[in-house]
């Protein structure tokens, strides 16, 4: 009997001992180690790839912004995003997909109230722009409502707008998506893409030294 009691102290020690280790080295060393490599050579991602402007953080280039004025280039829609209402001390947004098929009656009718608003918005009295030149990233919303970029397409049938609200020429603005569209990852994957805030950044910029 007291040889069972001794063996199992010496597991429960042995067991003790392993479980204090992997703690160590799983729950703190790790996490050490690759929070500093991170820190070390890349602080902008680690750090969640903070947007400045004026001194402070308006944003990030990973996450899409909505409520843009229609001084500014908009954004795709979001139209997956939600609220958890359970959780009542803070609002808390979900991303994600409507998850609507194709033909779906009220992802149909949600398509065509967003392009008569595109065509609405960026018709200007000098440019007329036509619902066959809406880009289907202008009417959808991405896979989780946070897409920060748009298509230089879209951005492109914006410029008019945007150059006539804030008293710019429209070579001043084009120029200036010209200059923030980024080509395909590694030059074959994704797609050509503007992102929308460091664009708008850039506008707020030329607008204060007009």
């Amino acid at each position: 009997m007291n040889n069972s009691v001794k063996n199992t102290a010496r597991l429960l020690g042995a067991g003790l001992r392993a479980l204090l280790v992997l703690t160590l080295v799983t729950g703190v060393l790790y996490p050490l180690v690759i929070t500093g490599v991170a820190q070390g050579l890349f602080p902008g991602k680690a750090n969640g790839s903070e947007v400045r402007a004026d001194g402070r953080v308006v944003g990030s280039s990973l996450i899409g912004q909505q409520g843009y004025s229609l001084d500014y280039f908009q954004p795709r829609p979001a139209n997956g995003l939600g609220e958890n209402f359970v959780n009542t001390r803070y609002k808390l947004v979900l991303s994600g997909a409507t998850n609507l098929s194709a033909d779906n009656e009220q992802l149909v009718k949600s398509v065509r109230a967003a392009k008569a608003k595109v065509v609405k918005d960026n018709s200007t009295a000098d440019y007329k722009v036509s619902p066959a030149d809406v880009p289907a990233d202008a009417v959808t919303s991405s896979g989780s409502g946070l897409d920060p970029d748009i298509s230089p397409r879209y951005a492109g049938l914006q410029v008019h707008r945007v150059a006539e609200r804030n008293h710019l020429s429209v070579a001043q603005v084009r120029r200036l998506v010209d200059r923030h569209t980024e080509g395909r990852t590694l030059g074959f994957m994704g797609e050509p893409r503007v992102n929308v805030l460091a664009l708008n950044i850039a506008i707020e910029d030329l607008v204060a030294k007009n």
